[in-house]
């Protein structure tokens, strides 16, 4: 049986895409994959946690490596992008020794971006070498682009007034540049510039998307012209590759309640694990949720400004919110401030919009079951994101600025929530219908002759997973 190694960088962003693509490679191609998890060590928990998920399938083998210590080589004040290409780049000697263990020697490769200095161990064990972008093609084409755009721009990028062209794809604006280009002397920038240097080195890119749904990026990332001579190798589109509803223990609270709602009445609101507030505007969101006159369910978290220690302590969370928000609200939404099993929830009849940061993963989970969204990005790619959930795919609405540059009234998140949940105007409706038609084209391309199951078949058969 043919054998694909997948070496997960630190962080579920990280490990769960990863973890996912495992589940999928084995169930679709019928191979051995070992997965090797590079984890915080200081919050790694909630890793474990969703290593153990994927084991118990029985569709991978999954090894938690031994966190490895880089306070030597990481400045305490570090962002988090920089701290995670550390630490793969230190965790190197140890993938090295867990692939010496195997006793069957995998025949391919695949690291995430963050990784790809990892790929000099699959030229010294003679494998094929991949990496995984667990983003869309415009990410993509941004990555690969900026070591050009690192040459030939003068000073910040975040000054420059004019978008900045991609050949090919859609222009770059400053409101969505990515969060590591935001600082050019910061060393997470040069690392960033780095990781867009070396995935050309690799013997392909595979990509958490789908031909129907970036039809105007990929073809520019494949045909002649100056991005993929900028690329250098192939890129197969495989997308949508999201978690699967497979919880054993469900919160009651939550599903009861979902269960007493009208079919598609209830916008969930989730930011992410990292997606807090300010104080300021968790009142104005809450404000705004109150005044559209919508079913919701809130997954709040702790605003940035609230004094006290962290805590996931309900009336401490709750403290945030403005003064008798709870008591007016009830029955028509419900608070949440303990972990909500977020596929679940989108799974179910009676969500019918997503308030959503547009990390990438949130966003397939949402399309995948046909959900529209508010775009509200706050950091990383998010940005980027919602400009293209808003302006080329059509299956949201967004703030009239950056949430991360000032706060979002009231009365325009009671806009935006209407127009999704109650499809107001022309253009609530189209995004309603186009939402649909997305969640029909998400699961099309995973038929027997759909463009990503064929995608990956190719794939397969180009790194000899298949013969």
């Amino acid at each position: 049986m043919a054998h694909a190694l997948l070496v997960a960088s630190p962080g579920l962003g990280h490990l769960i895409p990863i973890l996912e693509l495992g589940n999928r490679l084995s169930s679709v191609l019928n191979i051995r994959v070992t997965v090797l998890a590079v984890t915080t060590g200081s919050s790694s928990l909630t890793e474990t946690e969703a290593i153990r998920a994927v084991a118990a399938r029985g569709t991978c083998e999954v090894t938690e490596l031994p966190p490895v210590d880089t306070d030597h080589s990481v400045e305490p004040n570090a962002t988090v992008f920089t701290k995670i290409v550390e630490k793969m780049r230190a965790a190197k000697p140890v993938v090295q020794d867990a692939i010496k263990s195997m006793t069957q020697k995998p025949t391919v490769m695949i690291v995430d971006f963050l990784g790809t200095g990892m790929m000099s161990i699959a030229d010294d064990a003679g494998m094929a070498k991949y990496v995984y972008v667990a983003s869309n093609s415009w990410f993509l084409a941004l990555m690969m682009y900026l070591p050009v755009l690192d040459k030939v721009v003068e000073g910040e990028y975040i000054d420059i007034k004019e978008p900045m062209k991609i050949p090919g794809c859609r222009s770059i604006g400053p409101d969505d540049l990515i969060e590591t280009m935001l600082d050019r002397s910061n060393r997470h920038y040069r690392e960033c510039v780095r990781c867009g240097e070396e995935i050309p080195m690799s013997d392909g890119i595979l990509v958490n998307t789908w031909e129907e749904l970036e039809g105007k990026t990929l073809p520019a990332l494949r045909e002649d012209g100056e991005l993929s001579r900028v690329m250098k190798v192939p890129v197969y589109a495989i997308g949508p590759i999201v978690r699967s509803n497979e919880l054993t223990k469900r919160p009651n609270s939550i599903f009861e309640w979902l269960d007493k709602q009208q079919e598609r009445s209830v916008l969930y609101v989730c930011l992410g694990s990292g997606g807090t507030l300010s104080l300021k505007q968790t009142t104005e969101l809450a404000c705004g949720l109150e005044l559209s006159g919508q079913s919701f369910l809130w997954v709040l978290r702790r605003p940035t400004s609230y004094l006290g220690e962290s805590s996931t302590d309900d009336d401490l969370v709750s403290a945030g919110l403005p003064e008798g928000f709870l008591d007016r609200t009830r029955g028509m939404g419900l608070v949440v401030t303990e972990w909500a099993p977020q596929v679940e929830i989108l799974s179910h009849g009676s969500i019918g919009g997503f308030l959503s940061h547009c990390g990438w993963s949130s966003v397939l989970e949402s399309l995948t079951k046909g959900v529209p969204i508010v775009a509200w990005p706050l950091y990383a790619e998010q940005w980027m994101n919602a400009t293209l959930l808003t302006e080329e795919i059509g299956v949201a609405v967004r703030t009239s600025e950056l949430p991360s540059k000032g706060v979002i009234g009231r009365e325009e998140v009671a806009s935006l929530v209407r127009k999704i949940m109650a499809g107001e105007g022309e253009e609530g409706r189209k995004i309603r219908a186009k939402a649909e038609e997305v969640r029909v084209s998400s699961e099309r391309v995973w038929t027997q002759g759909g463009s990503s199951y064929y995608s990956l078949l190719e794939w397969a058969k180009q790194c000899r997973l298949l013969s």
